[in-house]
């Protein structure tokens, strides 16, 4: 901790607990193996604001180190994604983190259309967007991996109300982002998730975390 931090942390002792979790988040993360129970447990400890400036600290080895480790931990689902007690169109909205060297604050928002209970609708919800388009996806189970598949390949064909006009994510700068592309989410706890990003069916060095509200 730098003297200008401590003596943030001894103005606002909110901002010293923040601190003080978020640096013993990265360290669990920084140890080889990662002990996935005690990270899970780590996280369903904190309340959402601190859990989500936890989450957002990361840098991008944390994020490999956690996404390696994910593997098999906790099967996640479209359930998890978006309960299973909220009707359709209900938005839940999914804080995000990537591992950009810029502009890697986000928002992942999904709803359950009315027509397919086996999918939901989402988009990205980011500074860039006037730039890139939305970034619309369609996210499905994957039972086999237990993952869930936010894919970008295919868009809703319509989009619900308050959210932005779909647009093809093959057009303009938004194919350079989000085309052909697919994101994986591997479970971590019930409001936290990890993914990365696969391009034409090749893994990509592009992670990222999300935290449900």
């Amino acid at each position: 901790m730098t003297l200008s931090s401590k003596f943030r942390s001894l103005a606002n002792p909110g901002l010293a607990h923040i601190i003080e979790v978020t640096g013993r988040f990265q360290d669990m993360l920084s140890q080889m193996p990662v002990d996935m129970p005690a990270v899970a447990a780590f996280l369903d400890d904190l309340d959402h604001p601190v859990r989500l400036a936890a989450v957002r600290a990361l840098g991008q080895k944390h994020l490999k180190n956690l996404y390696d480790a994910a593997q098999g931990f906790r099967p996640v689902n479209l359930d998890d994604v978006v309960p299973k007690d909220l009707g359709p169109g209900t938005q839940v909205r999914h804080y995000g983190k990537n591992s950009l060297p810029a502009f890697s604050i986000f928002e992942k928002r999904f709803m359950r259309p009315e027509r397919d209970a086996q999918e939901l609708w989402g988009y990205n919800f980011q500074s860039m967007a006037p730039l890139t388009g939305p970034g619309y996806f369609i996210a499905r189970d994957n039972p086999e991996r237990g993952e869930v598949d936010v894919d970008y390949n295919h868009v809703p064909p319509e989009s619900p109300p308050g959210w932005p006009a779909v647009v093809e994510n093959t057009r303009g700068l938004g194919r350079l982002v989000y085309g052909y592309m697919i994101d994986r989410l591997r479970g971590i706890t019930g409001e936290v998730s990890i993914g990365r990003a696969w391009k034409k069916g090749k893994i990509q060095n592009a992670w990222f975390i999300l935290c449900r509200e």
